[in-house]
């Protein structure tokens, strides 16, 4: 499904590619579908379908009331606005998907990125370490071996003045 909107795949485009009339179809698409979970449009609603309904059920002694119970065009309204609701709801789930999936996809090549680099530097580090190491070594025998030619020139110097 991801690929239905891609601009490669002749779809509607994407938000990821160029700016195109497809993608501006989906984004309003997606605002429409997001706005039906608004308090806003539910209590906007509820106040239409009360309007509806009362302005149906006063006027019946009138003549003017144009949907009398069981208020079949205000049932075919709601057919019409859930039949265009579910897609948009579906469309929007999928591109959320779809950006989720590519922001996990970053995140993963993030951590990758950042796991390469700790593994360098512990690398350089060990190198370092292991350098230092026999350095340390070396300087162990030098310091060795210039005690021992102290000795010697000790006892030489001692020898030749006795």
């Amino acid at each position: 499904m991801a690929g239905a909107f891609s601009a490669a795949g002749g779809g509607l485009g994407c938000a990821d590619g160029p700016p195109t009339k497809g993608v501006n179809i989906v984004s309003a698409c997606e605002k429409a579908a997001r706005f039906f979970g608004t308090p806003q449009y539910i209590l906007g609603q509820t106040v239409a379908v009360l309007a509806w309904v009362v302005l149906n059920s006063t006027q019946l002694h009138l003549g003017f009331a144009w949907d009398v119970y069981p208020f079949i065009a205000l049932n075919l309204l709601f057919s019409l606005q859930a039949a265009y609701a579910a897609p948009l709801i579906l469309l929007v789930q999928t591109r959320q998907a779809d950006r989720d999936k590519a922001h996990a996809d970053r995140i993963d090549k993030n951590h990758a990125r950042i796991e390469r680099a700790a593994k360098a530097e512990t690398d350089k580090l060990l190198e370092l370490l292991q350098s230092n190491t026999s350095l340390t070594e070396q300087d162990k025998q030098l310091t060795e071996q210039v005690a021992e030619l102290t000795k010697q020139i000790h006892t030489l110097l001692t020898q030749k003045q006795a």
